[in-house]
């Protein structure tokens, strides 16, 4: 079994933290590559929930006992797992989730289109993760409508200094949990403001916040049952639903119908065109089960079209 890492230095014995209210080590059966499973829970390089600190990284998160922090090696083909906070064993036994355990690529066909068939040979170890809890995955869904990813980016790190709680443990400097809902509904509007957050996605922000504790998935709650109840939500649609699910449910053929790049990222690399959403899934529809997965792995090795023009700029809420 092979393992890919990020690692960024030669590999050294893990330093001794000690006081971790939970510890696991264990040997996967499956190959994963930690960056790529990971890689969809991290909003940008400095993202104040997930941080790499050489080839361990370290996560904050919510759950039903309390925020976390966690951080997980693997060397050797060896998983060790450390966690702290009030919400440490929950998150703690989570983790074989987080790194794909529960992904099941049964039925997935790559060979249906060379370029696919040739991006899955390369990256056999992709698997798709899955966290169980919709408020990690919701907020910034959120935060990301209808806005540059530098924007979306810019506003989920300044909500996490302004709101969000140091991060349980040893973690690195800096690194917060994402506020509960309560305190989200907390913010007054001109801290909102100062954030860079316009009117339309801070409404949003609070209607969820008002139903947080019916949306957390329960054993019964597939990925087709939590996108209908997030889509009574006002703000809340097709897209922000896809993308919760994709992390909650770690969902294999849920795909962000009504991505402003996503379409053409997946008209360019399989038939050489741009398309509409329409289009995008009628081009996907060969692999129907699995049209997440080959979305991954088009984000791997896939392409876009040329650029022709300026990119968009961000827009700046604050000087409104």
């Amino acid at each position: 079994m092979t393992t890919s890492l990020p690692a960024r230095t030669p590999p050294a014995p893990a330093p001794v933290l000690d006081g971790a209210d939970f510890t696991d080590c264990w040997r996967p059966d499956w190959r994963f590559d930690l960056t790529a499973v990971l890689r969809p829970h991290q909003r940008s390089a400095g993202d104040p929930a997930m941080q790499w600190d050489g080839d361990a990284v370290w996560r904050t998160t919510t759950t039903p006992c309390g925020p976390a922090t966690v951080r997980i090696t693997c060397r050797g083909g060896e998983v060790r797992v450390q966690a702290w906070g009030p919400g440490a064993e929950w998150a703690g036994t989570a983790v074989p989730g987080w790194l794909g355990a529960d992904d099941c690529p049964d039925g997935f066909d790559p060979d249906c289109h060379r370029l696919v068939s040739a991006i899955a040979r390369r990256t056999p170890d992709l698997r798709l993760g899955r966290t169980g809890r919709t408020w990690d995955a919701l907020v910034p869904a959120v935060l990301e409508q209808k806005v540059t990813v530098v924007e979306a980016h810019r506003v989920w790190r300044a909500l996490l200094r302004l709101a969000g709680d140091p991060a349980p443990g040893p973690a690195p400097a800096g690194m917060r949990v994402l506020p509960s809902p309560r305190r989200l509904r907390e913010i007054p509007d001109w801290e909102w403001h100062r954030c860079g957050l316009d009117g339309a996605r801070r409404r949003a922000l609070l209607h969820v916040a008002s139903v947080a504790h019916a949306l957390e998935p329960d054993d019964g709650c597939d990925s087709p049952t939590l996108q209908r109840k997030l889509r009574t939500v006002p703000g809340i649609g097709v897209w922000t639903a896809a993308e919760v699910v994709q992390r909650t449910h770690g969902c294999p053929d849920t795909v962000s119908y009504g991505d402003y790049h996503l379409k053409n990222l997946v008209g360019w690399s399989l038939a050489g065109r741009r398309t509409d959403d329409d289009g995008m899934m009628e081009l996907l529809e060969p692999w129907r089960g699995h049209r997440q997965r080959v979305v991954r792995l088009l984000h791997v090795g896939g392409s876009m079209p040329p650029r022709r023009g300026p990119r968009t700029a961000p827009t700046n809420y604050r000087r409104i």
